[in-house]
């Protein structure tokens, strides 16, 4: 069976609510009391540094994500960058991290219900332990089931909470006394010293945007969104923050504001006698709901997590076992909901330790994260973020400095806690993981690479930590073709370019089937359906995996559910990181020669190299390769080489020409520029298309390079590559190299 997976749905502003959603549960509606206390008035500053702190760190998250889309968020980069020895800790920190944050949020929960509804006391617990622990159980059950936190209902959450902060920030305001504000012992009645604990504690109110590179595979377009979610998720939330925390202090003095519902108590004193009471009705069950929006955002973060550690033996797969009816992590979800509850039965009289423990674990992941971007950057020549952060090395390297600097300010209780964890994942890492990771990092290939140049001390440290599996350099990444097959009559001949290409190249396919389902319909609910929608495509992707094993090639299979045609097979094609897709002339709806659709080409770049095939047969035994030069004939070039190698085709280059001699002299240098040996040269004159109409007769395939043309020359005048695909009898391989174009070039030519 083929592996599935869902399209990329989320958008902007899908992605911008995820963060803001759950930074929102933690900062406004728990936190200030208990921070108050701790620093004063001057709390407001703690928010802004945390903020500013974040903002830092977002950068370098906005980067690595626009590089590598790909779920396990901070994890993923740290393990491919800095190794799995640093991967283990980032991971299982990250994993631990959230659950702390996870039984935080359940506490704040918890401590919210309270004053609605009274709790019993049970045994060692108290009445806001005991109602933690039943929100802790619901979300998970609700994560172990499947009920999960969509962008389209996150972003109804946040919306109802901004509403219900409105309203709280108006008449608060209303309310406010600045002499209130500064109370008897000044803005800073425990000295200026105070902002940085009072930061180290309130950090994890700004967790909530690390949690959109997450589900960076799932956002459209995430070189664009991704940046403008984190950093503006971050911005927004930082100012509201700063704003609402002021009201609150301006209206409750610091020393009596409530540690367990401080929202409540403000609302409370802001609204006059008749409106309280609904107020603060209204406001505690916004608190409610935004609590138990963070948790359970949390939880399903930490399965991504597993997900990704599964996948790279970090952790055993036996995690992430997925039930039979659920189609749910199981396994990852019950063991984090334990380890939540653990936490919350040990932990909950004391929310500070749950929320300095969950900034500390994270603060370490974000230190690694800055490392890994430095790392990329200056090892690997295939790194290709679409954003970058400013100011290089000097950002990133701010980012781990405030990350560890803060933590010299959390408190020596949780540090150590932390501490352990961290040790804990270095133990992991030695005893399981270290002998079942086969994949070394990209610092410890670079070290391991130049052991002539380096010191012994260094290259002898790499060498220890290597994955067993790994030995010393990992090979180059093999390249990967992507075939996108939707067509049992079309299928075998694709499939079988595909892997004649891979073959040359010693890379691997990936065949993918794009599901188109109706946008009545939600993914969701086709997903629920997938045993009766891909059956077909079951069938066809094992086709295909026959077909490409007969040429002894490795290859892939996915099955993608999506709203979208071609533009999701160009989506995969980003999100696979292919080097080349072949693909049918049917999908891909030529605009004049060219792959994309008319509106698609103003717009976007094509993902990769693209390879389009007009018809059902693929025989390459004799092939005409028309060429005028140009950019895309270096692709149709390489293809042509690719084709000798593997099925011994035989190869005629021709170049229709104003002048013989002329075109013999192009023709001669063309050959030899793109080491083409053993082809025939063509050179003749006369009206292009009657050219190689007239040669192609005796062909079994032809060998095109896109049109350089402009797209109002073409859609006005007709191409020479859209008047082959139309007229000739002879199957037809249009090949097209991307290149970025101005608006002027894509017009015009």
């Amino acid at each position: 069976m083929s592996d599935e997976e869902l399209a990329k749905d989320l958008g902007l502003l899908s992605a911008l609510t995820i963060g803001i959603g759950t930074m929102i549960g933690a900062g406004i509606f728990v936190l200030p009391g208990v921070a108050a206390s701790t620093a004063g008035p001057v709390v407001v500053a703690s928010f802004v540094v945390g903020g500013l702190i974040a903002l830092v760190n977002a950068l370098s998250v906005s980067e690595l994500g626009t590089a590598m889309p790909k779920a396990g968020g901070g994890y993923y980069y740290v393990n491919r960058a800095l190794g799995p020895l640093f991967g283990s800790i980032a991971g299982l920190g990250d994993w631990m991290g959230l659950a702390f944050a996870s039984a935080f949020y359940s506490i704040g929960f918890g401590q919210y219900l309270a004053t609605l509804v009274p709790m019993p006391e049970f045994l060692f617990l108290n009445e806001v332990q005991v109602g933690a622990l039943v929100a802790g159980a619901v979300f998970v059950g609700v994560n172990y089931i499947g009920a999960k936190e969509t962008g389209g209902v996150q972003t109804v959450i946040v919306t109802v909470l901004l509403a219900i902060l409105a309203l709280f920030a108006v008449q608060g305001w209303l309310s406010f006394d600045f002499a209130t504000l500064v109370g008897d012992g000044g803005l800073a009645p425990f000295g200026y010293g105070a902002i940085l604990p009072g930061t180290a504690l309130v950090f994890v109110s700004f967790l909530g945007y690390a949690k959109i590179a997450t589900v960076a595979e799932e956002l459209k377009n995430p070189g664009r969104n991704l940046p403008l979610a984190v950093i503006g998720s971050v911005a927004i939330v930082t100012v509201l923050y700063a704003i609402l925390v002021s009201i609150m202090l301006g209206v409750v003095p610091w020393p009596d504001l409530s540690q367990s519902a401080p929202l409540t108590q403000a609302t409370q004193v802001a609204f006059p006698g008749g409106l309280a009471g609904l107020a603060v009705t209204v406001v505690t069950l916004g608190a409610l709901l935004a609590t138990a929006s963070s948790a359970n955002a949390s939880i399903l973060a930490s399965a991504r997590i597993n997900f990704a550690m599964g996948r790279d033996r970090i952790v055993t797969n036996w995690l992430n076992e997925i039930h039979p009816n659920y189609a749910t992590p199981y396994r990852s979800i019950l063991v984090t909901g334990a380890v939540i509850i653990l936490f919350i039965a040990a932990l909950g009289r004391d929310i500070e330790v749950l929320a300095k423990a969950a900034s500390v674990l994270h603060l370490v992941v974000y230190a690694l994260m800055n490392a890994a971007l430095i790392v990329f950057r200056e090892t690997d020549p295939e790194y290709d973020p679409a954003f970058t952060v400013p100011l290089y090395p000097f950002t990133p390297i701010v980012g781990m400095a405030l990350s560890l600097g803060l933590l010299a300010f959390v408190g020596g209780e949780e540090l150590l806690l932390s501490g352990l964890f961290v040790v804990g994942a270095v133990v992991w890492y030695f005893v399981y993981a270290r002998n079942n990771a086969d994949r070394q990092g990209l610092l410890g290939r670079h070290i391991l690479s130049r052991g002539d140049e380096l010191p012994n001390s260094v290259v002898d440290a790499a060498a220890t930590v290597a994955p067993n599996g790994s030995g010393h350099i990992d090979d180059a990444p093999a390249t990967t073709t992507m075939v996108a097959v939707s067509n049992p009559r079309t299928e075998r001949a694709l499939v079988t370019l595909a892997a004649a290409l891979a073959k040359f190249d010693g890379g691997r396919v990936l065949a993918t089937h794009v599901i188109q389902v109706p946008d009545q319909t939600s993914l969701a609910a086709a997903a629920d359906q997938r045993d009766r929608i891909s059956k077909t495509s079951e069938q066809l992707m094992a086709d295909a995996r026959a077909d490409v094993e007969q040429l002894d090639v490795p290859v892939d299979t996915r099955t993608i559910l999506s709203h979208e045609g071609l533009a999701e097979v160009f989506d995969a094609a980003r999100e696979h990181g292919v080097d080349r897709l072949v693909m049918g002339h049917s999908g891909a709806k030529l605009a004049g020669g060219r792959v994309e659709g008319a509106l698609d080409e103003l717009t976007h770049d094509l993902p990769c190299d693209v390879l389009v095939l007009d018809g059902g047969e693929f025989d390459p035994s004799e092939v005409l390769l028309p060429t005028a030069g140009g950019h895309s004939s270096d692709l149709s070039a390489e293809v042509a080489r690719a084709l000798q190698a593997t099925t011994d085709a035989n190869i005629s280059v021709l170049h229709v020409a104003d002048e013989v001699a002329a075109g013999r002299e192009f023709l001669e240098q063309w050959v030899a520029d793109h080491e083409l040996e053993g082809v025939e040269r063509l050179v003749e004159t006369g009206d292009v298309e009657t050219v190689i109409g007239e040669a192609a007769a005796d062909k079994s395939l032809v060998l095109v390079g896109a049109t350089e043309s402009g797209l109002l020359s073409r859609l006005v005048g007709g191409s020479l590559a859209l008047s082959v695909l139309n007229d000739l009898e002879t199957t037809v391989l249009l090949a097209e190299r991307p290149r970025r174009r101005s608006l002027r070039e894509r017009l015009f030519g």
